[in-house]
């Protein structure tokens, strides 16, 4: 076995060894302590094992790992952020009484997100996914609250809805193939096939539940307010990513197919304009937080869909650029929520920093966000799609400032057990610290490696107009926002899911009388027939009428 292959077969085995470990009651009592060590394998492999590969089993059952570009770069900055939040998490969840069951959930969705990145073949790639789908459950419910329980039932249930979707589209691309066939095998025979439509409407609706596009995007708003600080950090930064890894790695994207490219772009800026609207009638940090995760996921799609429609080979390398920018920045925003809560929003370095951060996903020049939206030029061939693209980067001031301003005045309602009197505790700045600086600094080291791009070309005069004008746009629509703040509709957490729950009573009334009259009609099938005559004249009456 080569050190490449330790490395990604390390990246699998270390957390899920340290779940079976949590059986022995010392280790168990001990769990948060093995946090931050259990993604340092992956860390090392992304820096070190890029173009490696193994194969764990022979055929059927095989096991292949592989690490390219775009999984090496979405690999590295997860492994990142699962160290500094897994720092994080042992002073946050110290005093939890359930903290050892919130550690084995932790370790189950760290091995599920990591391995998406580097599973090569598409049982082991479901495998993964259901892992990181079904144990992020685990860190939904955990606080045990009303809320909590009906944002992981939410939660669960598309989970297992996306499961389906992914597994069917999975079947069919297998189909013809020998035992477990790569990813690449099997997305060869995509075009032409007579299901290929099907199959890429089911890929885009079971990955992209999991990003949040709308409306799949509920869980999203639901989720992050009730789950523990740094459970929202990697559901935000990280646990979205699978969705992206795997529109990356399944849909034809060297091919060039112009309609569903441009659908999957249309969808993608529906979603990101649809989140900030909704996102600032929002009044919780981390709600409004998780709208701009929906939003950003958005263009991610857009981008995506972009490069599907011009067929550039590039496509899936400059997503995985721009998610990572995302991941690193959210993960450190809802740490800094966290940080804020326990007084850290009294200190003008903690506000500073999150400012930054904030406004980084709007394109703030210099920032990693301004490197990621510089670099998306390289595959975007419509004007339309850039132009909106580009414009969307003032909806997301809009929604940071707003972000912002609700932070400055927040007051985190955590059990009072979890927050320093005075100020916030080192066990929880220097992690935030940590993975804030590394979203500054990371993006600024792999510009010229992932996209070609030289770090010099963001220094000029039109690259730094470019990122400011969407700002400048952005702080004169939150002057109208504030405003008009008292007059906004106030919609609930979760949108389009409360109207849904709303509509179940009706729906469930209408099943049971439906229920009873077939009942009526099969015990009277005369009188079925003759409902059914006359429904039929009416209609002919009408048609002879007009």
């Amino acid at each position: 076995m080569t050190v490449a292959g330790l490395l990604l077969a390390s990246t699998l085995a270390l957390p899920l060894l340290m779940v079976v470990a949590c059986l022995k009651p010392f280790v168990r009592a001990r769990a948060l302590d093995l946090l931050p060590f259990a993604p340092l394998p992956g860390l090392i492999a992304a820096l070190l094992a890029p173009g490696g590969a193994l194969v764990l089993a022979p055929d059927p059952m095989r096991m292949v790992l592989t690490l390219d570009t775009a999984g090496a770069v979405l690999l590295g900055g997860a492994a990142l952020l699962w160290t500094f939040a897994g720092l994080y998490a042992r002073s946050y969840m110290k005093a939890d009484p359930k903290a050892a069951r919130f550690a084995v959930w932790w370790l189950l969705t760290l091995a599920g997100s990591l391995g998406v990145f580097i599973v090569a073949d598409i049982a082991s790639f479901y495998l993964m996914f259901a892992l990181v789908s079904l144990s992020a459950f685990g860190l939904v419910s955990h606080e045990g609250t009303p809320g909590a329980a009906r944002a992981s039932f939410i939660y669960m249930l598309l989970a297992i809805v996306g499961e389906a979707l992914l597994l069917l589209a999975f079947v069919m691309l297998a189909v013809g193939a020998q035992g477990n066939p790569l990813i690449g095998e099997a997305l060869a025979s995509l075009p032409g096939s007579p299901w290929e439509g099907a199959i890429i409407i089911l890929l885009v609706l079971g990955f992209g539940l999991k990003m949040g596009l709308v409306p799949l995007h509920v869980w999203m708003p639901l989720a992050h307010p009730v789950a523990p600080m740094p459970a929202s950090a990697a559901l935000s930064g990280i646990v979205v990513k699978a969705g992206v890894i795997g529109l990356i790695r399944f849909l034809p994207l060297d091919v060039g197919l112009p309609d569903w490219g441009t659908a999957l772009s249309v969808l993608g800026l529906a979603t990101a304009y649809y989140a900030v609207l909704v996102g600032i009638t929002q009044q919780h940090p981390k709600t409004v937080l998780a709208y701009s995760t929906v939003s950003q996921m958005g263009l991610v799609a857009a981008l995506i869909g972009a490069g599907m429609a011009a067929g550039s080979p590039l496509t899936g390398d400059f997503a995985a650029y721009y998610a990572l920018h995302h991941m690193l920045v959210k993960g450190a925003l809802f740490l800094g929520v966290g940080v804020s809560a326990a007084g850290g929003r009294r200190l003008p370095s903690i506000m500073a920093v999150m400012t930054v951060l904030a406004l980084s996903l709007a394109g703030l020049p210099l920032t990693s966000g301004a490197l990621a939206k510089y670099a998306t030029k390289g595959i975007i061939h419509s004007d339309l799609i850039a132009a909106l693209m580009t414009l969307s980067a003032a909806g997301s001031a809009l929604l940071m400032l707003h972000f912002l301003w609700l932070l400055a005045e927040f007051g985190e309602r955590e059990p009072q057990a979890r927050k320093p009197t005075v100020r916030p505790a080192l066990g929880l700045v220097l992690p935030f610290a940590g993975i804030a600086a590394a979203a500054l600094v990371v993006p600024w080291l792999l510009l010229e490696t992932v996209t070609g791009y030289r770090p010099a070309a963001m220094l000029g005069l039109d690259a730094l107009w470019k990122g400011s004008w969407p700002l400048i746009v952005g702080g004169l629509l939150f002057q109208q926002l504030r405003r008009a703040s008292g007059r906004l509709p106030r919609i609930p957490e979760g949108d389009v899911v409360v109207l849904a729950e709303a509509a179940a009573p009706w729906v469930v009334r209408f099943s049971v009388a439906l229920e009873r009259a077939d009942g009526v009609l099969r015990r009277w099938p005369v009188a079925g027939i003759a409902l059914l005559a006359i429904v039929l004249a009416l209609g002919a009456a009408l048609r002879l009428a007009s």
